[in-house]
């Protein structure tokens, strides 16, 4: 197998970028295997924001307790990721992808037992489970990317693979539409609390067992990219530290990175930045439903074509960044971003709407980009570098509970100050935090 050095690219060389293979032949199989797992976990992200809604109907929810969904989900990113980069960093990249595929697996099978309790509970901690797979498996696979091919395309090669998670993204809102939300009993809240223990029960036992099936499906199709990647000899990306003699303890590698002001103010910007995505997307349907009418199912078109935009703007700008820098590009879509969230406060309606749709498109780029950028010149550092940026998903627990606390008492509109914060500080970041400082450069 093919020993590859962990070092992400620096905005220097981008004259190299062209001179070198972004995805080499030898590497390409294992990069589409790797490719699906983002897939992946996109569908399940996006099946996630459809179960707010559900959830907050057959439970009869305020908006606080429905976002528990992603407070449960993210957390798990949180306290999973650095777990998986010692798991990683002991065993390897492959042994962390399967380990985090099979937890994701076994998250979904859990979605069975959770429907036969019909309690809420039951399901936060069967996505929690779902999304520590999530976890280990992005912890793994974000830099195994960046590691298996030249540093010089690095950043676009993630940008590449991160490119696919929206088709996975776009997956799971149709299947919550069609299979989920569809399922969904038109029964009122007030109607709900005037029926009987027994109407109730049934009603509710056909919901949760539409939301059920599709997640036992999910579990089945990563069964079959777990035995795919097991069979298939990829690439062994090796760390620097095997070759150097420098410190690896936990301690000493968190004091070098805390060192490096890039990187820390990458990890910033990736919380900002997963608070407003996942945000953004949880309250779309109530943003719809709220200033523009129409059911949870009508509701979700406007949630599938903000993920539809968001798909294809990501492979605009893998191919905006053969000629304009990351850090450009994110800048200049933070900005954007921001004035789409004003209009979306202060205007409303099916104005609001749009911009929140519109949104997404400035999006497209920012998760990859932001782990890229932050990555810079972290050598063997890195593999507990993109752990901590993992745990920056963290963003998506707190940011978007934050929000529906702020929806019950203010409004769904006023809850939108959260993303415009959080596209504020990406601007600064794009523009001047992403910079690394050479006289504090870590040694590889």
């Amino acid at each position: 197998m093919t020993d590859i050095l962990i070092s992400p690219p620096n905005s220097k060389v981008k004259e190299k970028q062209q001179m070198s293979e972004v995805i080499p032949k030898a590497i390409l199989i294992p990069f589409v295997l790797l490719t699906a797992c983002f897939a992946l976990w996109g569908l399940a992200n996006n099946m996630t924001d459809v179960l707010i809604a559900q959830f907050r109907k057959v439970f009869t929810l305020t908006d606080m307790q429905s976002g528990l969904v992603q407070t449960a989900f993210y957390g798990a990113y949180f306290v999973l990721a650095l777990p998986a980069a010692l798991f990683i960093q002991r065993y390897s990249y492959k042994a962390g992808v399967l380990l985090g595929l099979g937890i994701f697996a076994f998250g979904g099978i859990l979605f069975y037992p959770a429907a036969q309790m019909m309690e809420y509970l039951p399901f936060l901690m069967a996505l929690f489970v779902l999304a520590g797979g999530l976890s280990i498996l992005e912890t793994s696979a974000n830099p195994y990317i960046i590691a298996m091919g030249p540093q010089e395309t690095a950043t676009r090669r993630l940008n590449i693979a991160q490119a696919f998670n929206p088709v996975g993204s776009i997956t799971g809102v149709l299947i919550g539409k069609i299979y989920i939300l569809s399922q969904l009993h038109p029964a009122t809240d007030i109607e709900r609390v005037a029926m009987t223990s027994e109407q109730l029960a049934t009603i509710q036992t056909s919901e949760l067992n539409a939301v059920m099936m599709p997640y036992l499906g999910v579990a089945a199709a990563i069964v079959v990219v777990w035995l795919a990647i097991a069979f298939t000899k990829m690439p062994h990306a090796k760390d620097m530290a095997a070759t150097n003699s420098i410190d690896n303890t936990l301690s000493a590698t968190f004091g070098r990175l805390m060192q490096r002001k890039h990187f820390v103010r990458g990890v910033i910007g990736q919380f900002f930045y997963i608070g407003a995505q996942i945000g953004c997307w949880s309250w779309t349907i109530r943003y719809v439903m709220t200033q523009v009418g129409g059911t949870e199912v009508e509701a979700s078109d406007f949630l599938l074509a903000s993920i539809v935009v968001f798909s294809a703007f990501r492979f605009i700008c893998v191919g905006l960044m053969k000629y304009i820098a990351p850090e450009k590009l994110l800048a200049a879509l933070a900005l954007v971003a921001a004035l789409l969230v004003l209009v979306l406060m202060t205007s409303g309606g099916v104005i609001g709407a749009y911009a929140l749709v519109g949104i997404s498109a400035c999006m497209s780029l920012m998760f990859p980009t932001i782990f890229g950028l932050s990555l810079q010149d972290l050598g063997s550092d890195s593999k507990f570098g993109g752990s901590c940026l993992i745990m920056a998903i963290l963003g998506g627990a707190v940011l978007t509970a934050i929000m529906g606390k702020l929806s019950d008492s203010m409004g769904i509109q006023m809850a939108f100050i959260i993303p415009l914060i959080g596209f504020i500080y990406l601007i600064y970041f794009g523009v001047q935090g992403y910079k690394v400082e050479k006289s504090n450069s870590i040694v590889k």
